[in-house]
This record gives structure tokens, C-alpha cells and sequence, in this order.
């Protein structure tokens, strides 16, 4: 399996927290922050053999799970943060990188060029949008703020996100400078962008 960059768990729950809290200072007032709710999946921890190489990879023992694991740990220290875990839905396949098919299709390689690192394991995360909506309509529904951060690409949270601008709420979207579908604009009232635009 291809190597992350090192990673210090640390450095980036505290950079995210830093992050989250660069989102209260806005140009009419300092907000107060309610919590920041942040959501993912546990990482993946079976063994499996690689199609490739029929290499037999222990998950559990990766540098990215091994980063996940500590990173979620620092995140449940920091205040007011609530880590919402969804769940890992295994397809018990590997399939292959997306440039790879193109690859094979175009006739640009042979299956005996592919490498370990050309295939994936298929896992997809479940449970994690319907967290994000329940969280936001119940805020919303409490009233327990007037203004909601959202640090997100996806458009899954589009019919939250309706809910509650209906209920009044002033929803920002914060896209770490990606590029997001032009529909989305009319669902969120603003758009901020904390970190260094790369």
C-alpha cells in the first residue's frame, strides 16, 4: 500500500480546531461557538490479500489507520468537539483505480502492467450524511444557534441546509478553497474559506 505523508494526529486536531474557531471572527461580530461536530468512519481494520501481488494486508496495522485512530483521540479532547462516527459498509472487493480502467480500456497498459497500488479496497461510509442532517435540523429545530459552519464539498447536505435557512438560520458553507457545484449556491447564505488558499 502506498505510504501517507507522516502525519502528527496532534498537529491536525489542533490546526483543525484553529480552523473552526477562525470561522467565529466575522466582520459584524465575534460568534460564540456552540460546538463543532465532526464526522467520519472509523478506519478499516480487516486483513485482506491484494489481487496484484496476492500480498496479504493487515489494515489494522497501516500508518493511516494508525494515524485515524490517534487523531480521533485528540479530537475527543478538545472542548465542545463531538466526533460523529458512521460506519464502514465493506463490499468485500478490490476495484481498480479509475485512471487505471481508463488506462486499460485506451489500451495504454495490460493487465500485467498493473501494480499493487493500481487497485483499492471498496469501502464506502454510511451513516454519516443522515448524521449530519439529524444534527443540523436539531440545532435548528432547538434553536440553539443562529448560524451554522459548514466545512463540506458535498451536496448531500442540501435538504438540511434548506431546513434550516427556512427556519432562519445563516448557513455558511467553508469549501477549503474546492470547487463546489454551481446549484449549491442557492442553498447557503455565504461562502468562507479559513485555511491558506493552496
Amino acid at each position: 500500500m502506498k505510504k501517507i505523508r507522516s502525519l502528527d494526529p496532534v498537529k491536525t486536531a489542533n490546526d483543525l480546531w484553529e480552523m473552526c474557531l477562525q470561522h467565529l471572527k466575522q466582520a459584524d461580530k465575534q460568534h460564540e461557538l456552540y460546538r463543532i461536530f465532526y464526522y467520519d468512519c472509523l478506519p478499516y481494520d480487516k486483513k485482506q490479500h491484494n489481487p496484484v501481488t496476492r500480498k496479504a494486508i493487515d489494515f489494522s496495522k497501516t500508518e493511516q489507520y494508525d494515524f485515524r485512530i490517534r487523531f480521533f483521540e485528540e479530537l475527543k479532547k478538545k472542548r465542545k468537539v463531538a466526533l460523529r462516527l458512521g460506519v464502514l459498509e465493506d463490499h468485500r472487493r478490490w476495484i481498480l483505480k479509475p485512471q487505471k480502467t481508463k488506462d486499460l480500456l485506451s489500451g495504454k497498459i495490460k493487465v500485467k502492467d498493473l501494480t499493487e497500488d493500481d487497485v483499492q479496497y471498496d469501502l464506502v461510509q454510511k451513516r454519516v450524511d443522515i448524521k449530519i442532517g439529524l444534527d443540523i435540523a436539531s440545532i435548528t429545530l432547538k434553536r440553539q444557534v443562529d448560524q451554522i459552519i459548514l466545512i463540506s464539498g458535498d451536496s448531500d447536505f442540501v435538504p438540511a441546509a434548506k431546513l434550516a435557512r427556512r427556519e432562519g438560520i445563516d448557513l455558511i458553507l467553508d469549501p477549503m478553497w474546492n470547487r463546489i457545484k454551481p446549484h449549491l449556491f442557492e442553498h447557503i447564505d455565504g461562502l468562507s474559506s479559513k485555511i491558506n488558499k493552496p
